[in-house]
């Protein structure tokens, strides 16, 4: 079961309960997609339903956002812990490593997608690299058939939300080969180095947010949609 908040779902599952339902899925040749959720996306999809469907139609709606679990808590939800895109993005690394599953990267700059296979690399060393393409390819149907072609099996998606998402719907029919997409906005600037990530303490208390804020005081506007949305939630009867 999955909760729902605003009508958007959210899946309860934590790292290790995405990576076993994966391997199945995987073994049975089924597509998979992961999608992040977080405060934001919700009250986006209020606005635009194809927002909605996007999310509510991917195989894991991950609850990437301390606002998520505070939602939870106060409706009583299933979600428990958090389950950041980046973080999924690395378990899906070491997944792909330890299965030998081809990986392809798509999205952010030359120069940010490249340093971020290289970083990879260090950490993952076996890892099978498929390809890579940078975020400014202009002829989509030669993309798609070069991913096709490059044996992937697992795919990521760094356009931004919800451009990534769309991409993915519009392409996974064309990509049998590719059996987890996953859209992992600015993921890639994070495993290159190129942004550094909150200091562990902020992570694990969940207050990324409040350290990104401080770094870029212009994200104050997004981060008011947090009080937003935990009052229409608590309002809702879903």
């Amino acid at each position: 079961m999955k909760d729902s908040y605003l009508g958007v779902d959210v899946s309860p599952l934590t790292y290790e309960g995405i990576i076993e339902d994966l391997r199945g899925r995987v073994a049975r040749s089924e597509q998979s997609t992961i999608i992040a959720v977080n405060p934001e996306k919700v009250m986006a999809a209020q606005k635009d339903p194809q927002v909605k469907q996007l999310i509510n139609a991917s195989t894991y709606q991950i609850a990437d956002g301390v606002g998520i679990l505070l939602a939870s808590k106060v409706k009583g939800g299933t979600v428990t812990s958090r389950v950041t895109g980046v973080d999924m993005m690395a378990r899906l690394l070491a997944f792909a490593e330890e299965d030998q599953h081809p990986v392809f990267f798509y999205g952010a700059k030359e120069e940010v997608v490249t340093k971020a296979i290289e970083e990879i690399k260090k950490t993952h060393p076996n890892i099978p690299v498929a390809g890579y393409s940078n975020g400014y390819e202009k002829d989509e149907a030669a993309l798609v058939e070069r991913i096709r072609e490059s044996g992937a099996r697992i795919l990521f998606v760094a356009l931004g939300s919800p451009k990534q998402e769309l991409w993915m719907k519009r392409n996974m029919r064309a990509l049998q080969n590719v059996l987890v997409f996953q859209g992992v906005g600015g993921s890639f600037d994070v495993f290159s180095g190129t942004v550094k990530r909150a200091p562990a303490p902020f992570r694990k208390l969940g207050i990324e947010w409040l350290y990104r804020l401080a770094s870029n005081p212009s994200r104050i506007k997004r981060q008011l949609q947090l009080p937003v949305f935990l009052v229409k939630v608590l309002r809702s009867q879903k």
